[in-house]
């Protein structure tokens, strides 16, 4: 009887156990994905040339993205944007990189947009390994491509840069890991409760082509401490630009100062 009684004890406890990390991953996945389906704008709101593209996941799931060009252009962007919204609320950075003469690729993620399918970490990786072989598939090559990547698409872009050849990286706000944050958001919590990742810690390790940084002392959402651990973790070549602004605006707020930035980081590429 005793040890019947133990037995429902334990599962019980194991019952509760797995009803508070169901919980928790499903406030994760409502907290972390934002997806917009609409529309708001498109580069042609700022008279940008553009062609609207799909292809194909390695999973089979539709991605949809614009291809802008830039006269004459040497390299380009492969934009991975952050976790709200969709590419329409990424015209001015669009702009910002046509004016430095880049081409740029901005997809979005699975359930993003007009993309298919539903957002997941393993897929956003799936997303932007498809819109690297559609760069290839232009015949783009890879020494001709910059990732690009505002807050977890830093994540995103750097999971990319890590396993395919690129000519440069550029990471914008991006947390050094998903259990980094956690620790700041949930400092009670043990982090395996989540089930997200994104260990960019570790992964840009094997980043050894040149890298930029970009983070803001007044980031209220990714610590700035969390950007720099990140920097500190890569291995060289690699820069480290400190700007000004919230984390949603601190682009608008140190434009000058980045546009500066960052054409003196792509004079720098071969």
């Amino acid at each position: 009887m005793a040890t019947t009684k133990a037995a429902y004890q334990i599962f019980i406890l194991l019952a509760l156990i797995a009803g508070i990390i169901m919980y928790f991953r499903f406030i994760e996945r409502r907290t972390l994905f934002f997806p917009a389906k609409e529309f708001d704008y498109t580069p042609a709101a700022l008279k940008l040339e553009y062609e609207e593209v799909s292809f194909k996941t390695k999973d089979n799931v539709e991605i949809n993205a614009w291809f802008v060009p830039a006269r004459d252009a040497k390299f380009t962007v492969l934009f991975a944007h952050g976790n709200a919204g969709n590419i329409s609320h990424r015209v001015e950075k669009i702009d910002f990189f046509h004016e430095l003469g880049l081409n740029v690729l901005i997809f979005d993620y699975r359930g993003y947009g007009k993309s298919r399918g539903s957002p997941s970490e393993k897929g956003l990786y799936k997303d932007a390994q498809a819109s690297y072989e559609y760069l290839l598939s232009r015949g783009i090559k890879p020494d001709e491509i910059i990732g690009y990547g505002e807050s977890i698409g830093g994540a995103v872009i750097i999971d990319l840069g890590s396993r395919n050849k690129l000519t440069a990286l550029i990471s914008d706000s991006t947390p050094s890991s998903a259990k980094d944050m956690v620790r700041i958001i949930y400092p009670f919590l043990p982090y395996w409760v989540f089930s997200v990742r994104m260990d960019s810690l570790s992964k840009v390790k094997a980043i050894h082509y040149p890298k930029l940084f970009i983070h803001s002392v007044n980031d209220e959402i990714v610590p700035f401490k969390l950007g720099k651990k990140l920097f500190e973790s890569a291995p060289l070549p690699k820069e480290f630009l400190q700007i000004h602004g919230g984390h949603n605006s601190c682009f608008f707020e140190s434009e000058d100062v980045l546009k500066e930035k960052v054409s003196a980081f792509l004079k720098g590429l071969k």
